[in-house]
Formats: C-alpha cells, sequence, structure tokens
C-alpha cells in the first residue's frame, strides 16, 4: 500500500524537466491503423488523463519502426517525446538491419511494459488452404513462391515470415510495407498472398470472409478468437511469436521523469475501461513493476530474437 501511495504521487509531483505546460509527444514507428496504432492510442488516452497534460500521437512509419526510433533517440531527454516500442520494431529491426542511426542497447530509456498480442497467420481466401499443414503441402514447390507481406524489413512478421518458411519447409517472397494497414490492404486484395499481425487488425476481414487465418503462432489460443487452433495445437511448436508493447524515453531522462510515466502508465492499465479495450484489441496484459524489470525484460528479449535471427539467417533486404 506504501509503495503504491508513493507511485500515485509521483503523478502529481512536480518535475523542472517534464514540462506539465505543453503537450507530451508519443511517437508510433508505424503508419496509422494497424496493431501498434491501436494500442498507441488508447495508451495516450489513458495517460493523458492521469498525467494532466495532452498526449499528442506521431505516426512515423518506415524501415521496420527504425525512422521513429530514431527520432525519440535524438529528443531531447526530458520526457517530452516517449516511444511506443515493440518486439519487432525496437528489438528485431536492430538486430537484422546492418547499420542503424542509434545505440539499440544505450540509447533509450525503459518506461514500463505494457503486454503482448500473440500472432495470428493469415492468407488470403483464395489459396486453398485452412492450416499451416495444408499451407505446407500447397507451398511447397510452388512456383513463383508464394509472397508475405510485412510491415517492415525487421519487424516481427518480418521474422516470423522466415520462420514460417523455414519450418514448413517452403519458399516465400517478403513484400515490405511502411506497416501493417498497406500490407493488409493487398492481402485483402488478393495481390499478397500472405500476412501475419496480432489480431485485431484482422478482425473485420475476417468476419467478412475476405481473409482467412490459418493458425495462433504460439501455445496459448488468443482470447478474441478463441475458436483457432495455435501453431503448437497444430503441431509446430518452433512457430511461436508475440508483438510485445513498452514505452521507452530517450537516454538520459532523469530517474523521477521515468518515475512519473511509469507511475501514470500502469495506473492507466489499472482502470477496468481501458484494460477492456485493449482485451478486445487483443493485447495480453503485463505490466512492469519498475522501469528497471522493463529494461531487463527487453535486454532478454534481445537475446531470445538473436538466436532465432540467427537461424532463420535473417536479414533486412
Amino acid at each position: 500500500m506504501i509503495a503504491r501511495r508513493a507511485a500515485l504521487g509521483l503523478l502529481v509531483a512536480p518535475s523542472v524537466s517534464l514540462a506539465q505546460s505543453r503537450p507530451l509527444r508519443l511517437v508510433i514507428p508505424f503508419t496509422a491503423g494497424g496493431s501498434n496504432d491501436i494500442v498507441g492510442r488508447i495508451l495516450a488516452e489513458g495517460m493523458s488523463a492521469r498525467l494532466g497534460q495532452t498526449i499528442l500521437v506521431e505516426n512515423r512509419g518506415g524501415a521496420g519502426g527504425i525512422l521513429g526510433n530514431d527520432l525519440v533517440a535524438k529528443a531531447p531527454p526530458d520526457g517530452s517525446t516517449i516511444l511506443l516500442a515493440g518486439s519487432g520494431s525496437f528489438v528485431i529491426s536492430s538486430l537484422v538491419h546492418p547499420r542503424i542511426p542509434y545505440d539499440a542497447v544505450h540509447g533509450f530509456t525503459p518506461i514500463g511494459l505494457v503486454g503482448a498480442s500473440p500472432n495470428v497467420i493469415a492468407v488470403n481466401p483464395r489459396l486453398p488452404v485452412r492450416n499451416l499443414g495444408e499451407l505446407r503441402e500447397f507451398a511447397r514447390g510452388k512456383n513463383p513462391a508464394l509472397t508475405f507481406g510485412t510491415p517492415g524489413a525487421g519487424t516481427t512478421a518480418h521474422a516470423l515470415g522466415a520462420m514460417i518458411a523455414l519450418t514448413l519447409g517452403f519458399e516465400i517472397e517478403h513484400i515490405h510495407y511502411r506497416g501493417t494497414a498497406p500490407a493488409l490492404t493487398d492481402v485483402v486484395a488478393g495481390r499478397v498472398d500472405m500476412i501475419t499481425n496480432a489480431a485485431a487488425p484482422f478482425l473485420p476481414f475476417l468476419a467478412a470472409g475476405s481473409l482467412r487465418a490459418l493458425a495462433v503462432a504460439g501455445a496459448q489460443r488468443a482470447s478474441i478468437l478463441p475458436g483457432l487452433s495455435t501453431s503448437f495445437e497444430q503441431g509446430f511448436p518452433e512457430l511461436d511469436s508475440a508483438t510485445w508493447y513498452g514505452l521507452l524515453a530517450p537516454a538520459g531522462t532523469a530517474p523521477e521523469v521515468t518515475a512519473r510515466l511509469h507511475a501514470a502508465l500502469n495506473n492507466a492499465l489499472e482502470d477496468q475501461a481501458l484494460r477492456a479495450r485493449l482485451v478486445e484489441n487483443g493485447v495480453e496484459l503485463e505490466v512492469s513493476p519498475t522501469p528497471a524489470d522493463f529494461g531487463r525484460f527487453v535486454a532478454r528479449e534481445r537475446e531470445r530474437w538473436a538466436t532465432i535471427v540467427t537461424r532463420a539467417n535473417l536479414r533486412a533486404d
């Protein structure tokens, strides 16, 4: 109880570093319309109410998240600019691109973890497949190879696409976009065969029959798609991928500023209405007790994905 009161106190404590008279900026390193955009806008609304400051969302898509990450890395370390980071846009992108314009390990200050969305593997319904086994049989030896849309090189979708090809034993052609929305548009239109992403942007297309889900890439079924079996259930446990979300600030941000933002984030995530909105959009919530805990989580994720990237020989095109 004492710790909770202290954390809530940070929400109203004045800070010379975090200018409370001007809006904050939340950079989402993808175009509007994808899962990152949905999560980021929900968080911005919830945290704004608790900080007493407007949080303006800025979509800065490109290079699998690198452009948005770089914008935040070079921003003043006063807490006025923060980043919605993710497993692909922040961790994987730095592992597959040979040169990035910032220090992915030391160039940011952790704020807190939000949670993760299990990734769904989906295809245009003209493909005569309804599960991963049928996809394997259909795609093996196919010429030309199946096409696979991603939100950008180095994203979680890019890595999972490579793992699908490696695990199921067929070739795919990656086609990189500047976000999930344009990739999804081309898959629904039949110009691209496959896509994988957190489930939320897929839902209206699945309901309309213009997209077909094959599996959840993980051990647990998605709460918003309970009837969809997992890659583990279908016999492919190697396909295990979720998109996690968290907040980072530029390196050098003062601890009291970081603590204030962390408290606002966790306080927002305790709100039942906000939690319900995130869950409805496929996010399994998992908060970090402290910013340092989130920093250790990111370090572990970097180690895990480095192994996968090496195994799949994944590189940015």
